[in-house]
């Protein structure tokens, strides 16, 4: 073992207990490449194979390689941060590949064995949507809904999802016969989407062995689907799924919904049983923003700037590109089209309210569009995907969802985030980037404001005043977006959040890896 020439002073037993480990039978696969190097400042990118690098606060982050920078005091796995703990002198190699040290010397160990993390993590190697529009009156109204899911399910398998070659069997990142299970969100189409969907899933190319499920926890059903398969990865019930999401509401009108499928409650039941509360799940959205921007005070001026905001980035984004990548273009409709670039504050402020004609300031140009959509994201096993030496784009970490007051539904994401951050071991701080549904500007403001968030890190790219929400889609669409926009801007942490009818919040957080797993 070269290096001791650097100042780093190990007693022979623990150099041998360091290297033991690194040749041990608890990590499977090659170890010809193993080796440990001893560095006295901190490797430049081109010391390192010319492999990608950034070097920041002591934390050497690789694509591909595995490497770990040790500096002082920190504890480093592969990408992570610096702990404050402190460790004894003796190294020791830990579960993930990393080390424990208190060295005055940098430390790379290079190693060709298996990465961080639990072999039954639930990864992320896979992201897109279709292109979000306007319902009734975009490109994708007159399109069902098992046409939309048709279309992101045969995406998400491709290494090119904007490829139309899918006959080639290299053109798929995992074969679709690998595809156990399948969970869709979907929030307004009838009770025979269970069929449709089956259908559509297998008219994607995907075999009859690949089972499927839908789930409605409204607006948050995108999410919540991901969320099945990812808890059902992790706790071994399969190896490889696709959480995804769909709606269209051309199809299926949001206003309608009441008409054709009224509650099936005892009506004088549940007005007598006592607790306000039910009734208060009858309240319609919009009045629900009211009454959240009534309570907290948020006036008109303040509503309508996030809004045009809104629509800034979002313009911006799309001139630059940013939706290229994740976006599976559908017949001939390959852009988002709800985007209004000449939008402004002044101009949504000639808007009449809506819900409350008089004293309110909720209107449909400070509310999230009516649009039709879908989204896909393929999770696998992280040992699946280290066999497959495939790019993991983010790892589950957390989910949380929390219940409301009905009567002011979108204050979900207050509640949420919090809560899904402390079961990750996290705070606000440690997120880099999050992507919160804007059902409406007063909960989306009030959810920034009340949490202290960073608005940089909010939405970067706009959200759905600007892109639109479809309901069943908008949870898995927030996690594709914020996918790409982490891997864009060399980000690690993310969080998705939103807010639910009849009064929830639902939110993740997923970390980003983007690099190549192998054994």
């Amino acid at each position: 073992m070269a290096g001791s020439n650097v100042g780093v002073e190990w007693s022979k037993k623990a150099r041998k207990w360091v290297w033991r480990r690194l040749q041990g039978p608890q990590h499977k696969g090659p170890h010809s490449h193993t080796s440990l190097r001893y560095l006295p400042s901190p490797p430049s990118a081109a010391s390192l194979d010319g492999a990608t690098s950034t070097i920041t606060a002591g934390v050497l982050t690789m694509t591909q390689h595995k490497y770990v920078w040790v500096a002082d005091n920190p504890i480093l796995g592969r990408g992570q941060t610096p702990q404050t703990a402190q460790f004894r002198k003796l190294v020791r190699l830990r579960r993930d590949g990393g080390f424990l040290s208190n060295c005055t010397s940098s430390v790379v160990v290079t190693t060709m064995t298996s990465p961080g993390g639990n072999p039954r993590d639930a990864v992320i190697v896979q992201a897109v949507r279709s292109p979000l529009c306007r319902a009734r009156k975009g490109g994708l109204a007159d399109l069902p809904p098992s046409s939309l899911l048709t279309a992101v399910l045969q995406g998400v398998l491709l290494k090119e999802p904007q490829s139309p070659d899918r006959q080639q069997p290299d053109a798929y990142l995992v074969p679709p016969e690998d595809v156990q299970d399948v969970c869709v969100g979907n929030v307004l189409s009838p009770p025979t989407a269970a069929v449709s969907f089956r259908m559509a899933s297998l008219a994607s190319g995907l075999p009859h062995s690949a089972s499927i499920s839908t789930v409605n926890r409204q607006c948050s059903s995108g999410l919540q689907s991901i969320s099945n398969i990812a808890h059902a990865i992790q706790c071994g019930s399969i190896d490889v799924g696709i959480g995804a999401g769909v709606e269209s509401m051309s199809y299926n009108p949001m206003h309608e919904l009441y008409e054709k499928f009224p509650p099936e409650v005892d009506w004088e039941k549940m007005q007598s049983c006592g607790n306000k509360e039910v009734m208060d799940c009858l309240i319609p959205m919009g009045v629900t923003s009211e009454n959240v921007a009534k309570k907290f005070d948020l006036d008109r001026r303040t509503l309508d700037e996030f809004a045009a905001k809104s629509h800034e980035k979002a313009a911006k984004a799309r001139e630059q590109g940013k939706f290229k990548a994740e976006i599976v273009p559908i017949s001939d409709c390959s852009e988002d089209d709800g985007i209004r670039p000449s939008t402004t504050a002044d101009k949504l402020s000639r808007l009449k309210p809506v819900f409350d004609k008089k004293n309110g300031s909720t209107t449909a140009g400070n509310s999230s569009q009516l649009t039709d959509g879908a989204a896909a994201v393929l999770l696998m096993s992280r040992q699946k995907a280290m066999e497959r030496n495939l790019p993991i784009m983010g790892v589950w970490k957390s989910y949380a969802v929390e219940g409301v007051p009905p009567k002011i539904m979108g204050v979900g994401p207050v509640y949420a985030i919090p809560s899904a951050l402390k079961k990750a071991s996290l705070t606000k701080d440690d997120i880099d980037l999050f992507e919160i549904n804007e059902a409406f500007a007063s909960q989306a403001y009030y959810s920034v404001l009340e949490l202290g968030l960073d608005a940089d890190k909010v939405n970067p790219n706009g959200g759905a005043i600007a892109l639109g929400h479809p309901l069943g889609c908008t949870g898995a669409r927030l996690v594709v977006t914020l996918l790409h926009e982490l891997r864009r801007e060399n980000k690690r942490r993310g969080v998705v959040s939103m807010c639910i009818g009849t009064g929830m919040g639902a939110a993740a957080v997923i970390e980003r890896e983007d690099m190549r797993a192998s054994l």
